[in-house]
């Protein structure tokens, strides 16, 4: 039996959740999961190309063709397994919002690994390994894709071979709280904004900041204040995002573990108790100068899924309507 027969009415169901990047000094390496997830279904269609139906955030701003980066991450993954692609139509149900620092991109990227993956279940096996590296390849940098991926907290690096990534449990005292403004902000024009070096004494604060990030975040919540300072590239972007800036400064100065969320625009609190981050929104309410709106979320804990929807015969065991699959750790 041929692979295309194989594949022929497969239909997949994907979830995928948002993300944070930096936390404050873990600069391209650390990240979290958030419980705000964007939705995807992909079946197999017999007409080659892709369409692709956006509801929600994106709608009638993204492509709907070939050239949608879910499509591209689907057939980045089939062209690395020497898979065809066949013709697919993609359902998009999205609540990331875009070009704010809440991981939208990677979670495209991810999102479409995902559904590759579970449209090749049978055929060809991705490890977690694969499915990181693959995305990494697409986005550049693991911090983002490593928690899209594997939930919770993620410390990600790479070595001569590939990223790897070190997943970790969160505190439950830990409460994201997330402000989010309606402008966006490019994250090639935050990356162009960081120095080619910093200074030596810079880097040393960092990484003691980092250190002691792992250890409010895991342990103990009372030492985040301290946790998400940083020196490595908040101030360097802060021109660019001047009212960002402005409320870290108040929040921080307030006692809030305020941080700029990945590139921003949005502001991360990791505050330390529910409590806490309901004082937190009270004040960026009241003394905002532009519209923000407070995300109150939990930490995803268990990363992405994907879930064979009326699969076909061929191929897999049982007649669920629906079998499960998460990015292995």
């Amino acid at each position: 039996m041929s692979d295309a027969t194989l594949l022929a009415g497969r239909r997949v169901a994907v979830q995928v959740p948002a993300t944070t990047a930096n936390l404050g000094p873990g600069f391209d390496t650390l990240g979290l999961a958030l419980a705000l997830y964007d939705h995807l279904e992909v079946s197999v269609r017999e007409e080659p190309g892709a369409s692709v139906e956006v509801h929600g955030i994106g709608e009638g701003e993204v492509p709907t063709d070939e050239s949608n980066l879910v499509v591209r991450a689907i057939a980045h993954t089939f062209a690395a397994y020497d898979q065809e692609l066949p013709g697919l139509n993609v359902v998009a149900n999205n609540v990331i919002p875009h070009g704010r620092g809440l991981g939208s991109s990677g979670a495209a990227i991810v999102s479409g690994i995902m559904a590759a993956k579970g449209l090749l279940e049978g055929i060809v096996d991705i490890d977690a390994e694969a499915l990181l590296a693959l995305a990494t390849e697409m986005e550049g940098h693991p911090d983002n894709v490593a928690p899209a991926l594997f939930g919770g907290l993620t410390i990600a690096w790479m070595t001569p071979t590939g990223p790897r990534h070190k997943r970790l449990m969160v505190h439950r005292g830990v409460s994201p709280l997330v402000f989010v403004p309606e402008h966006v902000m490019s994250t090639a024009l935050a990356r162009s904004l960081q120095p080619e070096s910093v200074p030596h004494e810079d880097a040393v604060f960092n990484v003691s900041r980092s250190a002691l990030l792992i250890a409010a975040l895991i342990q103990s919540p009372e030492l985040l204040l301290a946790g998400t300072e940083d020196k490595l590239h908040q101030s360097y972007r802060a021109a660019a995002m001047p009212e960002t800036n402005r409320l870290i400064s108040l929040l921080r100065e307030s006692g809030f573990p305020a941080v700029v969320s990945g590139a921003g625009p949005s502001i991360l609190v990791l505050a330390s108790d529910p409590g806490q981050r309901l004082v937190a929104a009270d004040l960026v309410a009241t003394q905002s100068e532009t519209p923000w709106q407070a995300l109150m979320l939990a930490v995803d804990s268990q990363g992405a899924t994907v879930s064979l929807v009326s699969p076909a015969a061929q191929g897999f065991a049982g007649d669920s309507g629906h079998t499960a699959m998460r990015a292995a750790r």
